[in-house]
Order: C-alpha cells, then sequence, then structure tokens
C-alpha cells in the first residue's frame, strides 16, 4: 500500500475513503432500522427487499443493454443470494433476543473468518503488520461493548443463548458472502454481480415475505413516520450494495469488515451531535484504537 518512498498511495487512501463511507452507509440502516423498531415494525426481510429489487432493476437494465453472456454460472448466483438475505435475517432477528452489545462483539467474528476463508480459497497471505491491525481494531470494539457495560447500557435479553447464536451463524454467512463477492469482483464483473445478486436476492426474500412476514406487513399502518425509514432504509442499503463492490476490488474483504468497525463510532457521534447524549468517555478511547489498526492494516 506504500509508495516506494514511504508515502501512501493512491489506491490506499480510497480504500479508507470508500471504507468509512460503506461504514456510515451501515450506520444509516441501523438509524432507520431502530426508528422502525421503535414504531413496532418488526419485518427485516421485507426491508431488504426494495434493495434487492432497486439491484435487480437498475443493474439487470445495465446487463441486459449489454446483451453479455453471463460469466459466472447462474446458480453460483442464487447460492449468493440465498446466503446474503439469511446473513441479513439473522443478524437483524438476532437483537430479539440478545443485547445490542452481544452483537457488536460477536459480530467480530466475520473477521476472523474472512481472513481464514481469504488464506484458504483465495491463497492471501497477511503480513503481521496487518495481523496487528486487525487486532487493534477488535480492541476497539472491545472497548466499547466494555463502554456499555461500564454505563450500565447492557440489556440482557429475552434469550441471549439463541441471540449469541443467531449473530454468531449470521457473520459466518456475512464472511462467506464478502470473500464471494471479492471472488467476483476480481474475476468477472461487478455490475453482473449487482444484478444477479439483486434478482435472485428479490425471489429469496419474496419467498421469505410470503411464509413469514405477510400478517406482520398487513398489519402495519403506512404512515409517513413509518414510510420515510422504510425507504430511507432501502436507498441507504443499495448504495451500500453498490459501493462494497468497489471496495472489495481495490482493498479486499478483510478490509471491508475491518471498515465496517468503525459504524458502532459513528452511530455514537450522531448521538452526541444530533441527540444531544452523553457517552462514556472509553468511546473516544475506542475511536481512536480502530482509527489506529485501520490506518496500520492500510499501510
Amino acid at each position: 500500500m506504500l509508495s516506494s518512498n514511504g508515502y501512501w498511495t493512491r489506491r490506499a487512501l480510497i480504500g479508507l475513503v470508500l471504507g468509512q463511507l460503506v461504514s456510515l452507509l451501515v450506520t444509516s440502516t441501523g438509524l432507520f432500522s431502530s426508528e422502525l423498531s421503535r414504531l413496532g415494525i418488526d419485518v427485516p426481510t421485507s426491508q431488504s427487499f426494495l434493495n434487492y429489487l432497486l439491484l435487480g432493476i437498475i443493474y439487470g437494465g445495465i446487463v441486459l443493454y449489454r446483451r453479455r453472456p453471463l460469466q459466472m454460472k447462474w446458480y453460483y448466483y442464487l447460492m449468493l443470494g440465498l446466503v446474503d438475505v439469511e446473513a441479513n435475517y439473522l443478524v437483524v432477528k438476532a437483537y430479539q433476543y440478545t443485547s445490542m452489545t452481544s452483537v457488536m462483539l460477536l459480530d467480530c467474528w466475520s473477521i476472523p473468518c474472512v481472513i481464514i476463508f481469504t488464506s484458504v480459497f483465495l491463497k492471501t497471505r497477511y503480513e503481521i503488520r496487518k495481523c496487528i491491525g486487525v487486532a487493534i481494531c477488535i480492541v476497539g470494539l472491545v472497548l466499547v461493548v466494555f463502554s456499555d457495560v461500564h454505563a450500565g447500557d447492557r440489556a440482557g435479553g429475552s434469550s441471549p443463548v439463541k441471540g449469541d447464536v443467531l449473530v454468531i451463524v449470521g457473520s459466518t454467512l456475512y464472511a462467506i458472502c464478502n470473500v464471494s463477492e471479492e471472488v467476483v469482483v476480481k474475476s468477472a464483473d461487478r455490475i453482473e454481480l449487482m444484478a444477479m445478486l439483486g434478482f435472485f436476492g428479490a425471489i429469496v426474500s419474496a419467498c421469505q415475505i410470503i411464509i413469514f412476514e405477510r400478517i406482520e406487513l398487513e398489519s402495519i399502518h403506512w404512515t409517513k413516520d413509518a414510510v420515510v425509514p422504510f425507504v430511507g432504509f432501502s436507498v441507504a442499503m443499495f448504495l451500500f450494495y453498490s459501493t462494497v463492490p468497489v471496495l472489495l476490488k481495490m482493498s479486499g474483504s478483510t478490509m471491508l469488515n475491518l471498515s465496517l468497525l468503525t459504524s458502532d463510532m459513528w452511530a455514537i457521534l450522531i448521538r452526541i451531535f444530533a441527540y444531544y447524549e452523553e457517552v462514556d468517555w472509553i468511546y473516544y478511547v475506542a475511536f481512536v484504537a480502530v482509527a489506529l489498526g485501520l490506518v496500520t492494516y492500510s499501510r
């Protein structure tokens, strides 16, 4: 990531900026989801459906216009769409059973999974410096969790063990998706990936909605307060999915997952400056730790 004279390369700096962009987009989806939850709306698959539909329509239109044969087998995209939908569903569902701090901590499981998968399947070799960067990022997130416990914000949840298992499984599926997408964007076509992921993701989501969420959708009163966060979530997810392949091609799936750790930090800043809430001082230490870990990994 450094040029011969020791300076940062343009590619490394762009990777850092894109990483924080996707992190802010994830923070936005969390804020919209929290607002929907506050309104009593619990339809995680339905929230993702509009995103997949937008991906399929916009990028699918580009694929049809180019009239090129698929560079990957269609059933590969079907499996990827299935895994992606279920990963989103499991992690969102976990908030009903366990505490937010548990989800935040266990979501880090995707990082060692990505490192293992890329080492085994992509033959990626990680230098000691990169491993140190990963460790510093994880320490930063653990500090966030410790701060929540220290401040007394931790809620036990109705079924913590069940929720923790959901997060671990969901994080593993996220890692599989990230590594698979990295393979596609580096060997095939980014536009094709988004189009087919949107197409099959929409089909899988629609089937799941009909089976599990139809009654909940019918009971929702679609007022302005409900429509705005619902649509906002979908737009933020669409921008997130559109940006991720670019970051994967430039910096890899490990950098993506490390960058997403800062989403909790951005959420804290929003709490401070938008909602004027007080946060524990350990949050600031955690933010510096995660930023230092990202810089260490990217150099």
